[in-house]
């Protein structure tokens, strides 16, 4: 083949790959969401209505949702073997000393301090020391 007839024969070949892609290109459908995707949109809320000092007047919603509070008195690392010794009467060394607050927690974020106290012969827990809002955000890093 001469040269003149190579570049009619690769120009021709361009022609029919170009043709070739813009059908395959319009063949292809539109891209659909899948069945699970869920169309992502702005959140809306309503108004809330504030009080001269700036505090929400309808907290109400919010004093039914339950929380879990514990008092957690101290913690100790053991081994499965040596937890498995344990018997009726042992003792279990915790970290903290005798005489030093006890923890209180809300939903596992510590939010109190306190010493045990019996009201009615029943435990309980008399708060001596809240913790402040900037230790409670120092502790969630």
């Amino acid at each position: 083949m001469s040269e003149n007839e190579q570049g009619t024969t690769n120009g021709a070949m361009d022609d029919q790959w170009s043709t070739a892609f813009e059908e395959a290109k319009q063949a292809q459908p539109a891209p659909q969401p899948k069945k699970n995707e869920v169309e992502a949109r702005p959140a809306s809320f309503g108004n809330l209505k504030h009080e001269n000092n700036g505090s929400i007047t309808n907290m109400e919603m919010l004093l039914d949702i339950p929380l879990t509070v514990a008092v957690e008195i101290g913690r100790t690392r053991m081994l499965v073997k040596d937890l498995l010794q344990l018997g009726q009467g042992a003792v279990v060394e915790l970290e903290k000393l005798a005489g030093e607050p006890m923890e209180i927690l809300v939903n596992g974020r510590l939010i109190a301090r306190g010493e045990a106290v019996v009201v009615n012969d029943k435990f309980g827990v008399k708060l001596t020391d809240i913790v402040s809002q900037s230790e409670r955000l120092n502790r969630l890093k």
